[in-house]
């Protein structure tokens, strides 16, 4: 990595005087109504076991919240702070140049704050100025942007009034305090609560998110003044865990469109452009000059590296300051309808984005999933195959994305590519679940649904909901939902399924065999949810000899379907609760 402080970064001169810090470390202080505000209630209500409870409130839509994220970035600086500083004395600072809205500070490569002003025009008072750093030996290269590097002008003087400021996490919890976590909740559905909890992303980290594409979207737009760059995927669609890469949409679409009274008169004005071969080397072209801009001229931007020849290119950075790692591609609008689609099912109901991230953590924990491109599951799929289950349940949790497709009006309307992307925005128009099965019901169903699955002839699709015959040999086959007739999960090898089926069947097991018990949670050792993220049993079965009878996962089958015919009339007659059997 490169070592901070190298000339990168503008700066800004301070008179501030050091003092007690008299106040906490963050204060989001947004005005009721902004997405910030709703992001803070939503968050505060996540950990509810109440089955359903959110979907009496208003839902905003996709495009509302990234609207409004984008117009906060735009007035939002980053800054390079001095280890130890008078927080007061640095927003009184501050405030010389307009109000604040709120800030807060976290630690990367030395101390860091994001500030967002009430006003766009309080960036431009804080630029005009700040000075271009003088190096002596080694020469700055004068690029104004809104990350700043804050230098006290008499520091010995004012040693006395320094103060530690402690820092926004921006990180997900260490395994022992994850595990400490879960064995001291009251139940499995608070297992999942607090999991979600304490991994999904958090104001400020959703903030230094769009911060930093609005950062990128600066560079970029010296050669396109109207673009935007939008972040998509896991940071935007409700799904991200802290900690997860950055992925970035280069958004030219508004360049070149002009409004109908341009057009009045006899004449039509068109700009003059180049011309090359085809749509993809237009969008290499574009992707290699950003490149370039971001390794010379983008503080903060380090070991940069442009992967043009990829089915989807790309530009791939590290952007120092936040410690994102950054994936910045252009002519991928179908990924941003992949985002929308997920957060729609996400927002819909609770269970889901709880499930999802336990899901995937599980899957973490057993090897299944890695951030190496490999022939693993992928959190995608991970997450499309707990969609789709959702969608089987009686009655269903999520709607098929064909009913979503009929409930859209005109403005849902989309087209990309030849694709039908059209599916409804606003949420307050789709109906809650009725269904009230609790996350214990769905976790341990879940496994058995999978564990049972028959991957070697039928497929997945949320686009109507039900298991379809394989139009291909792939171990697994998960229809894109966009593009349909692609497969997402066609890197995934038999070996790779099988570990996957194998560890379902156990960890169903475990579940049903603390339900078996009926016990009280064990407090000296893991149980429900912690005790699916141990090393699995399985793994040292599947090493036994061939001279047993049946493998591990298939003993465990057929004590899964003994334990479950056995429960069936019981369950029904108790709770009247419908028990779901399983394909095999």
């Amino acid at each position: 990595m490169a070592a901070r402080g190298v000339g990168l970064f503008t700066r800004l001169p301070t008179c501030a005087q050091r003092s007690q810090v008299l106040r906490p470390i963050h204060r989001l202080l947004s005005c009721p109504g902004t997405v910030a505000a709703e992001a803070r209630r939503e968050e505060q209500s996540s950990g509810s076991t109440e089955t359903g409870s959110e979907d009496r409130a208003h839902k905003t839509r996709f495009s509302e919240v990234q609207k409004e994220r984008r117009e906060q970035a735009q007035r939002t600086i980053l800054i390079l702070c001095p280890n130890k500083i008078s927080e007061k004395k640095f927003l009184k600072y501050l405030s010389q140049h307009g109000p604040i809205n709120n800030h807060f500070f976290f630690e990367s490569f030395g101390l860091y704050a994001v500030v967002e002003f009430c006003q766009k025009e309080s960036v431009a008072s804080l630029q005009s100025v700040t000075r271009t750093p003088g190096t002596g030996t080694e020469a700055a290269l004068p690029f104004r942007s809104r990350f700043f590097n804050l230098k006290l002008k008499n520091p010995s003087n004012q040693t006395s009034e320094q103060s530690c400021i402690p820092c926004s996490n921006q990180s997900p919890p260490s395994s022992k305090k994850l595990f400490e976590l879960l064995c001291d909740a009251e139940s499995i559905d608070d297992q999942l609560n607090t999991l979600l909890k304490e991994f999904q992303l958090t104001e400020e980290n959703t903030k230094l998110r769009h911060l930093t594409c609005s950062l990128i979207e600066d560079i970029a737009a010296a050669y396109f003044p109207d673009c935007a760059v939008r972040p998509f995927g896991s940071s935007v669609n409700g799904f991200g865990k802290l900690g997860c890469d950055l992925d970035m949409f280069l958004d030219l679409d508004e360049i070149g469109k002009f409004s109908t009274h341009k057009t009045s008169g006899n004449f039509l004005m068109e700009f003059q452009v180049k011309n090359v071969p085809s749509e993809r080397i237009a969008t290499q072209k574009i992707l290699s000059v950003i490149g370039e801009c971001l390794d010379h001229f983008g503080p903060g931007c380090v070991g940069v590296q442009k992967i043009l020849n990829a089915r989807c290119p790309l530009v791939r950075f590290s952007h120092q300051a936040s410690g994102f790692q950054c994936d910045l591609t252009t002519n991928n609008r179908i990924a941003l309808k992949s985002s929308e689609l997920l957060y729609i099912y996400g927002a819909l109901d609770s269970r889901v984005r709880a499930l999802v991230f336990s899901i995937r953590c599980w899957a973490r924990a057993h090897s299944l999933t890695s951030s190496v491109p490999g022939a693993w599951i992928t959190n995608f799929s991970l997450t499309m195959m707990v969609i789709f289950f959702l969608q089987t349940r009686s009655p269903p949790i999520l709607p098929t994305l064909d009913y979503l497709k009929t409930l859209a009006d005109a403005e849902d309307k989309c087209i990309i590519e030849g694709h039908n992307c059209t599916f409804i925005g606003d949420l307050n128009g789709i109906k809650p679940s009725r269904n009230t099965e609790t996350l214990e019901l769905l976790l341990k169903e879940f496994f058995e649904y999978f564990g049972n699955f028959a991957f070697n002839k039928n497929s997945i699709n949320i686009r109507q909901g039900r298991e379809q015959n394989k139009p291909e040999p792939s171990p697994l086959h998960i229809q894109n939902p966009f593009e349909t007739s692609l497969n997402i999960s066609k890197n995934v090898s038999h070996s790779q399924l099988q570990k996957f089926v194998d560890l379902a069947r156990e960890s169903a097991w475990i579940l049903h065999q603390e339900d078996k018990a009926h016990s009280s949670p064990p407090s000296n050792q893991p149980w429900g949810l912690a005790a699916l993220l141990l090393p699995s049993v399985a793994k040292n079965m599947s090493h036994a000899k061939k001279k047993r009878k049946k493998p591990a996962s298939e003993r465990i089958k057929n004590l899964l379907e003994s334990i479950k015919s056995s429960s069936t009339e019981n369950s029904t007659n108790t709770n009247g609760k419908r028990t779901v059997s399983t394909q095999a």
